[in-house]
């Protein structure tokens, strides 16, 4: 008979303590241990097939609704998601919806029908009634951006305050006239709007004589899912329309992937980064420390995201039916950092 695998077997691999694997597997004050801890005591897990003792003999399955993989911000929070399900003995399945509201309620109805354990979105939901309506009786949490109407249980990131954490950087370095670039800006996408707001209000309290000029490419619903380049052809068009207004010394790209696309258009157009134009993005996707890329943007501890998404669905799961209708909505906020890299600068002459 194999060997059972333990807390201290996890432990011995990753050269941490058995109190701190514990802590970590069951989503217990992340913030104490570092991204890199995190991820190392996860795939260990995962590795070695630790199943906690918490987990039942059958397995359940986890539906995780994704706008789509194509950005790495939501395949880091998928992956935060099942390594730690996969611990507690949850199988998980990807569903992804495109930014389609019609897509993810028909997704909503299968699910419902099949009754799993449980549904994780890595996004805001767009059928918030139906969301909330399944939510009664098999739990549902989101990670998105904070909206204190959605009566669901939330990780989120407060966008207004990253947005605001970049432009208080660019005025810093002495910017006033600044771009963002986003792709469709509706309330379908409030992450997007957000950060739109978060960099005008700023530069109203703060450089009322500078300017936040919007540029917006709007993709159809059927570009999402035709196109898994959308992000970086939408920044290279953005970049180019960008560039025929000659006060603009900055730009901020509504991620990383557009931001990418960013800067290839300035690139292919003879500007320097970020001698020409200084560029931000936001997510801190892991690509954007390549040595090409360095991109200044804005880290919202993503890895931690998905674990702690997936302990707020598990403890919901295994106390369903305990709980009265005055069952309290839980949110976790994580905080934002920018990181600064090669790409920002004071503006030019």
């Amino acid at each position: 008979m194999p060997k059972k695998v333990t807390l201290k077997d996890v432990a011995a691999l990753t050269g941490v303590t058995t109190a701190s694997v514990s802590m970590i597997l069951n989503g217990k004050d992340l913030n104490r241990f570092t991204p890199e801890t995190v991820t190392r005591v996860l795939a260990a897990a995962q590795t070695l097939g630790y199943v906690s003792p918490s987990a039942r003999h059958e397995q359940k399955q986890i539906a995780i609704l994704s706008p789509s993989v194509n950005n790495p911000y939501h395949t880091t929070i998928i992956m935060g998601i099942e390594r730690a399900a996969l611990a507690s003995g949850y199988l998980t399945a990807i569903y992804n919806t495109y930014w389609n509201p019609q897509t993810e309620l028909t997704l909503l109805r299968q699910l419902e029908k099949r009754r799993v354990a449980g549904i994780i979105y890595v996004m805001n939901p767009l059928q918030v009634e139906k969301a909330r309506e399944i939510d009664r009786h098999t739990p549902i949490v989101a990670v998105g951006d904070i909206v204190n109407e959605l009566g669901i249980d939330t990780v989120d990131v407060n966008n207004f305050r990253a947005a605001e954490i970049v432009a208080e950087h660019l005025i810093k370095l002495g910017h006033k006239h600044i771009a963002y670039l986003t792709t469709s800006l509706n309330d379908h996408h409030i992450a997007r709007v957000r950060r739109c707001e978060g960099l005008q209000d700023t530069f109203r309290r703060l450089c009322p004589e500078g300017s936040v000029t919007v540029f917006c490419k709007e993709n159809q619903l059927e570009q999402e899912i035709q196109s898994p380049d959308i992000e970086l052809e939408s920044g290279k068009e953005l970049a180019r329309e960008c560039m025929q207004h000659p006060e603009i010394t900055g730009i901020v790209a509504i991620n990383d992937m557009v931001g990418f696309g960013v800067l290839d258009g300035l690139l292919e157009a003879g500007k320097r980064v970020p001698e020409d134009y200084s560029l931000c993005g936001f997510d801190n996707v892991f690509p954007s420390g390549f040595q090409r890329m360095q991109l200044t943007t804005v880290d919202h501890g993503t890895i931690y995201h998905g674990a702690r998404a997936f302990h707020l669905l598990k403890d919901r799961m295994e106390t369903a039916g305990t709980h009265s209708a005055a069952y309290p909505i839980t949110r976790v906020e994580y905080r934002s950092r920018l990181v600064e890299r090669g790409s920002t600068a004071k503006p030019r002459e």
